[in-house]
């Protein structure tokens, strides 16, 4: 069974459609540990809007937070302090898509960061990356930091309008397998995420 954890190289770069795409890919469980602010939707709702078929289950998050903000002050905004002995993975059977919290490094709490949450689950990753003037930079170093804790890295989602010079450099450069890329889209519907379900899949069976 498959169980990845979704991580980006920041805030708003497509992580939850990523999930989205995924959980439908492989007819997955959906999991978000915390999720930070509530309103308008949480990311679960989000991935459960887009996923059609039947088998998905969605696991309640560990953590509900108020505050749109990181894990670690948002928490510290209600009064709750989040430990490592707190997470543990859901139990299921199935394939299992796991969507952490902005990048990599995020503080869940002090001297508990998103990557030590990953090592603990002893999950594999798939980091989304967009495209912008910096994004080789923080790809790189996304990636470094998994390989430097000896995460492996599933895959490696590019995300928006295609940057060649950007995507060869990064691909030739960190050696990691390319999933899929994600296109801009007028809108994210559940149409959209099952046509790119159906690339993920033929990739991951590849």
């Amino acid at each position: 069974m498959e169980q990845l954890f979704i991580t980006g190289i920041g805030t708003d770069v497509g992580k939850t459609i990523v999930s989205a795409i995924l959980t439908e890919a492989l007819q997955a469980d959906y999991w978000k540990p915390v999720q930070a602010g509530l309103t308008p939707t949480t990311d679960a709702a989000t991935v459960r809007s887009l996923v059609q078929n039947p088998v998905s289950r969605f696991h309640p998050e560990r953590y509900r937070l108020q505050l749109p903000a990181s894990p670690h002050a948002a928490a510290a905004a209600e009064g709750v302090t989040l430990r490592p002995g707190d997470f543990s993975i859901p139990a299921t059977a199935n394939h299992l898509i796991v969507e952490g919290a902005g990048g990599l490094l995020v503080p869940l709490a002090p001297g508990f960061l998103l990557a030590d949450l990953i090592g603990q689950l002893g999950l594999e990753v798939v980091v989304v990356s967009r495209n912008y003037l910096g994004s080789i930079n923080h790809t790189l170093l996304t990636l470094e930091a998994l390989r430097t804790r000896g995460i492996t890295v599933r895959g490696l989602v590019f995300n928006g309008e295609p940057n060649p010079a950007t995507e060869d450099f990064i691909r030739e450069h960190s050696g990691v397998p390319v999933m899929p890329r994600l296109r801009p889209e007028a809108e994210v519907t559940p149409a959209v995420v099952s046509r790119y379900a159906a690339e993920f899949r033929a990739w991951l069976d590849h």
